[in-house]
């Protein structure tokens, strides 16, 4: 398993609500500021045709799609994507796009022409497994068929893009993400894959319902990173006082045995699923937990509008177009944490955490005599200084170039997140 994406910076752009306009063009003017934030790779959410049958909302969700090899006409062309392609690389940004193997929408292409690779209800009607998703039908992997017409389609979209995200990708067959690793190799060799692992209530239920699914630790196999809903799970328990710092810390340090070496893990506060960080903290806090998720190791998300700390998740199913007026703008922010993200030692390093008092200190070890850094994160209370096993002394803060004292061994909390490399 590669470090590829260990300390790379993701930015998720949902296009019908990125602008105004709703569409692919729009996104290139936006992409030196993107760059800027530090981002390396452009994550669009699918740009397939949406089915009309059963759609959620007026617009339909994109995770509803009608045909894998068209682009929705509504955001534009394969003309239009290609160009945007061009554009990133020449900012020097990836671009990859949102891959939904799992199901289609009941009025599919695949559906009209091969229902046979649906999976089917016990009284003959095509359906899906989970139940409450009412605007698609399950596909069924034991058709080799259906692998040779998903597999061909990558390829064809590898020759444009440089990887995929792949949606609920736990829920498609360990064999046929390898398989298609390899040949999609054959037409692009640095072709990155990022999966949407899921959560670990929700890997439980499936398992109890004879649903076949797989863990992280196997999806690595085929994947250079997965999400991190397992950690994002404790977070959301840390902010409901369902779980101590301590707990969370533990957790986290978990990691390092518990999956592969150079695993890679996305971190994220929010993503287009999940409440957006502003809404559940404001200030000081949300800062340093923001920190903390580029911190980590493993790539970190920055969902489209974070940078100007909305507290408004877009609505999937409608025109929800993002104000880009409104909140704060933390880009210099972010510009300094994706300075953090890009240091060597985030490439190759060992991770540990723990928590002191309302604080999260943590220290990334690299492995190959590059140093390390150590970051410390006020995420919770009011503690006016943190004790740290630092000599006295005068250290730079890599996040904003400030000076920073260590005095009686103990630093200001005001001046949080600090990291300081060693």
């Amino acid at each position: 398993m590669s470090a590829i994406m260990r300390n790379q910076i993701i930015y998720s752009i949902y296009p019908r609500n990125f602008s105004a306009q709703g569409d692919l063009k729009s996104i290139t003017a936006q992409l030196p500021r993107i760059k800027a934030l530090g981002a390396d790779i452009i994550w669009l959410m699918p740009l397939h045709p949406i089915g009309r049958q059963n759609r959620k909302g007026t617009l339909g969700s994109p995770y509803a799609i009608s045909d894998y090899r068209d682009i929705n006409p509504e955001l534009g062309s394969k003309e239009d994507l290609k160009s945007l392609a061009e554009e990133c690389h020449s900012q020097g940004l990836k671009l990859i796009i949102d891959v939904v193997y799992n199901h289609t929408s009941p009025d599919s292409v695949l559906w009209q022409q091969h229902p046979q690779w649906f999976y089917h209800k016990e009284d003959g009607r095509p359906g899906n497994r989970v139940g409450d998703w009412s605007d698609i039908i399950d596909l069924d992997y034991s058709h080799r068929e259906l692998w040779d017409y998903q597999i061909e389609t990558l390829k064809q979209w590898a020759a444009i893009v440089d990887g995929f995200r792949c949606d609920v990708a736990s829920m498609v067959p360990l064999e046929f993400w390898l398989e298609a690793k390899r040949q999609v190799a054959e037409v692009n060799p640095h072709c990155l894959w990022l999966s949407e692992s899921v959560d670990p209530q929700f890997l439980l239920d499936l398992r109890r319902r004879n649903i076949p699914v797989v863990s992280d630790v196997q999806i690595l196999q085929a994947f250079d990173a997965t999400y991190d809903y397992d950690g994002y799970k404790m977070w959301r328990k840390v902010l409901g006082k369902e779980l101590s710092l301590e707990g969370f810390a533990n957790y986290l340090n978990a990691q390092e045995w518990l999956y592969p070496e150079h695993y890679a893990k996305l971190r994220f506060v929010e993503n287009h699923d999940q409440d957006r960080a502003a809404s559940l903290l404001q200030g000081s806090e949300l800062k340093n937990w923001t920190a903390l998720s580029f911190f980590l190791h493993g790539p970190t998300l920055i969902y489209a509008g974070q940078e100007r700390a909305l507290s408004h998740l877009p609505n999937l199913f409608e025109r929800d177009s993002i104000n880009w007026q409104d909140g704060e703008d933390l880009s210099a922010f972010l510009q300094s944490l994706g300075k953090l993200k890009h240091h060597p030692v985030m490439t190759d390093s060992i991770c540990t955490l723990k928590a002191a008092g309302g604080f999260i200190l943590g220290q990334q070890q690299g492995r190959k005599n590059q140093g390390s850094l150590i970051g410390i994160f006020r995420v919770q209370g009011q503690e006016t200084q943190v004790k740290i096993e630092l000599p006295d002394g005068h250290y730079r803060n890599l996040l904003n170039d400030d000076e920073v004292e260590i005095k009686g061994g103990a630093l200001k909390a005001e001046l949080c997140p600090v990291v300081l490399a060693r």
